[in-house]
């Protein structure tokens, strides 16, 4: 059964990912890959897109292994507070 608490956690995820595209000005002196993306004049060699790449990765095995400590804590204490979290209705 879904819960309006879930499907209200599921709209923010949904909302956190829209993205947010350029003015006219800053679509102008950005880098062609990222024309419209992004506010901003974006980055300009070659290093910034590899701090970029990393920085990502980073970004990405945080939030898996956030998740998947989140659904399997692992905690077998029913007071611990991902148990509470998890369980709570």
């Amino acid at each position: 059964m879904v819960t309006k608490k879930t499907l209200s956690l599921w709209l923010c995820f949904l909302l956190a990912g829209v993205p947010v595209f350029a003015c006219e000005v800053c679509q102008r002196n950005q880098p062609k890959p990222l024309k419209g993306i992004t506010h901003g004049i974006g980055p300009t060699g070659n290093l910034d897109y590899i701090i970029i790449g990393i920085a990502s990765v980073i970004v990405i095995i945080a939030f898996i292994l956030s998740i998947k400590f989140l659904i399997w804590p692992k905690e077998k204490n029913t007071s611990h507070i991902k148990n509470i979290v998890l369980n709570e209705n």
